[in-house]
């Protein structure tokens, strides 16, 4: 009795809810989601697209991901394939050598020796980024250099060297935290191929150079180049402390890693003069100590083998750093 009593309630209400749904649907026109979507199904069944915020399709640049693939990429490392639409048209190492060694580029008399070591006669271009630095100019031509640089070539008779006597050297090297650089040299054409020659065997017994530049980097500054441990060749400039013209002016000396391997003079007083300064104690030999050059070095070795001259065998004075050839 009880069960019937609430039975009938509920059977009133949902024939209130029917009755009312049926009226509605009959006066308004209504229609339900599964009608809709049985009259509208290419609407209805269509695949969703993600939406999408604006700016969405470019990835945020704080992203650590991000970050760390443009370290990749700035380091030389292979950018990642899905930021590849991003990246900026940055050429390869390879893609620079081979464009560096085009044919348009590619000086008609250059001589290689092996990949990434040769020398060839200096261009126009490295004659004017010399002229005026590590190349004098001459007094009698100093007022036409403002107008004519590019016009200013040999045969000076205040000048003991002409650009033709001068080549320029590349070589590969390795620095002090073994890594492969390329160092780039002025000389004398006599002494060019021993130096692709000496620096070949020293790049392949990873024999560490720190920096391998022209002085002109330094404005001829031989003091300044020294400080930085720049290995160099030519630099038309006299022997430090004196008035003699130095085989560096002829570009027939290098110094190699100078500052572990510094320059040395006793003088009569029973001082010692010391350069570049803040070297002084790399002059004691008898330390050991890295970058050092004696007769057990490599450098010295492969040097001498190839008839030069080491500083550090003198008497007067101790060039470390230093080895130069004598020519005819």
């Amino acid at each position: 009795m009880d069960k019937n009593k609430m039975l009938k309630p509920l059977l009133l209400i949902f024939v209130i809810i029917l009755f009312c749904t049926v009226f509605s649907r009959l006066f308004s026109g209504s229609e339900t989601l599964l009608e809709y979507a049985q009259k509208n199904p290419e609407i209805a069944y269509r695949t969703p697209e993600p939406e999408q915020a604006p700016g969405n399709n470019i990835k945020d640049s704080s992203s650590p991901q991000e970050n760390e693939e443009d370290r990749n990429t700035s380091s030389g490392s292979p950018a990642s394939t899905k930021n590849k639409g991003m990246q900026k048209n940055i050429p390869s190492k390879k893609e620079e050598a081979e464009r560096e060694d085009s044919p348009m580029s590619i000086h008609p008399d250059r001589t290689t020796y092996k990949e990434g070591f040769y020398y060839e006669p200096l261009s126009q271009e490295m004659i004017n980024r010399i002229t005026g630095i590590s190349y004098p100019v001459a007094e009698n031509e100093k007022d036409s250099l403002a107008m004519e640089a590019c016009n200013i070539v040999s045969s000076k008779e205040d000048i003991q060297i002409s650009y033709d006597d001068l080549c320029y050297v590349s070589i590969l090297h390795y620095n002090f935290r073994g890594t492969e650089r390329t160092g780039e040299l002025i000389c004398n054409q006599a002494i060019a191929q021993d130096l692709v020659e000496i620096f070949y065997e020293l790049y392949r017994n990873e024999y560490q150079i720190e920096q391998i530049r022209l002085i002109d980097e330094y404005s001829g500054d031989d003091t300044l180049s020294m400080q930085d441990n720049n290995t160099s060749c030519f630099n038309y400039r006299v022997v430090d402390g004196t008035s003699s013209l130095s085989k560096h002016a002829l570009g027939l000396a290098i110094d190699i890693n100078p500052f572990f391997n510094p320059y040395v003079v006793y003088k009569n007083d029973g001082s010692t003069y010391i350069s570049p300064q803040g070297s002084e104690t790399y002059a004691d030999r008898s330390k050991d100590f890295a970058y050092k050059i004696d007769q057990n070095d490599l450098c010295y070795r492969l040097f001498t083998e190839h008839g030069f001259i080491w500083g550090g065998n003198w008497n007067s004075c101790k060039d470390y750093q230093h080895f130069q050839k004598t020519v005819e």
